[in-house]
């Protein structure tokens, strides 16, 4: 009983520190989150999954979609006014999420 105790003591401790280490929530997550979900989790068909993408993967890509060097028009009217602090905002948060199971797709 006694470990318990110290082991929750100390996960108690530790908690605020991962907290401290979570990015905040953007400013500009809204237009994304219509297609990739707020968590990056899809939201409509087609749409790629964010969640627990990799950060330097998520950095490039999204530049690379407001520059044009990916040519997809909607990624391009959607990131295109987007700075590039707030670029690596939507990278760092949609990296730190955690991807969820897909729900099996109804015949």
């Amino acid at each position: 009983m006694r470990t318990v105790l110290i082991a929750a003591l100390g996960l108690t401790c530790a908690l605020p520190a991962f907290a401290a280490d979570a990015p905040p929530r953007p400013t500009r997550l809204g237009l994304c989150a219509a297609c990739h979900g707020e968590t990056g989790m899809a939201q409509i068909p087609g749409a790629p999954n964010l969640a627990g993408q990799r950060l330097d993967y998520l950095r490039k890509a999204l530049k690379d979609y407001r520059d044009g060097s990916r040519n997809v028009p909607l990624m391009r009217a959607a990131i295109g006014p987007v700075s590039d602090a707030e670029l690596e905002q939507l990278a760092r948060w949609y990296s730190a999420q955690t991807p969820q199971p897909q729900a099996a797709a109804q015949p």
